[in-house]
């Protein structure tokens, strides 16, 4: 049967769904950046929709900014990245403090308000009993994320997965996914179609597949993560990119899909 000789997966719209964590998050740290005292749930649904196009989390702030500036959600979801780098511009205002407005709103939600936070965010179904099987068979598994490695380790903990020293990768290594993959390959000295990677964002797939290093390397879109309907055919369509439903995740390794996968000769 085949399976990869590691496993590595995308947190957030692959594991854990953090769709209402994301907007409670990013909407006190909007209050914090721009100090307002209106409601803003009235966001709440757009937010949700305009989820996928969020690369990096300090993104998330700016979606509702641009949403009460008047931007239309087409508007967003057509020129994004533009967007971003006007508002930055604009509202003189680094990445960087938006970050940390972020995690110090976690934080404080974390010391003072745990089990609400917990309850903003949940798992899919059945992947941490996926995970479990994984972990029974020996199967290396990392998890490589724009999301803070504590904050991914504390949900993770919850669940009772444990995974070992160095096996979260998040957004303190500061570094971009396929870098992060091109390390695994060298330290642990295994060929890239060893290696299969779940993401729920296609441009970090197609990023990855134009690293000639990392040729060869399983690619999977998580359909039920954070994309758009032409995210998934776009990845239909690609040789190298296999769509994979969330019954086939939590399948046998035999039964996911193979376009252009590298496999190992090893049981699941």
């Amino acid at each position: 049967m085949n399976q990869p000789s590691l496993l590595a997966l995308d947190f957030d719209g692959v594991l854990c769904n953090g769709l209402r964590e994301y907007f409670q998050t990013a909407m006190q740290a909007y209050k914090e950046i721009w100090p307002v005292k209106e409601d803003l749930d009235e966001y709440t649904e757009s937010f949700y929709r305009l989820r996928p196009v969020v690369e990096h989390g300090w993104e998330m702030p700016l979606i509702i900014r641009a949403l009460v500036l008047g931007k239309s959600e087409q508007e967003i979801l057509d020129d994004w990245m533009a967007i971003v780098e006007t508002l930055l511009e604009q509202e003189n205002i680094m990445p960087s403090l938006i970050t940390q407005e972020l995690d110090r709103t976690r934080d404080r939600q974390i010391n003072d308000e745990l089990s609400i936070w917990l309850s903003l965010q949940e798992f899919y179904p059945g992947v941490i009993k996926k995970m479990q099987h994984i972990q029974e068979r020996g199967l290396p598994v990392y998890i490589i994320s724009t999301k803070e490695g504590r904050f991914i380790g504390k949900l993770l903990e919850i669940a009772e997965i444990s995974l070992p020293d160095g096996h979260i990768i998040g957004k303190e290594i500061k570094q971009s996914k396929t870098q992060t993959l091109l390390d695994l390959v060298n330290s642990k000295g295994i060929a890239p179609k060893e290696i299969w990677f779940v993401e729920d964002r296609l441009e970090t797939l197609q990023s990855i597949l134009k690293e000639k290093k990392l040729q060869g390397i399983g690619l999977f879109l998580a359909r039920w993560g954070y994309n758009l309907d032409k995210s998934k055919e776009d990845a239909q369509k690609d040789p190298s990119i296999n769509l994979l439903s969330l019954e086939q995740f939590q399948a046998p390794f035999k039964e996911w899909p193979s376009k252009d996968v590298g496999f190992s000769q090893t049981s699941d």
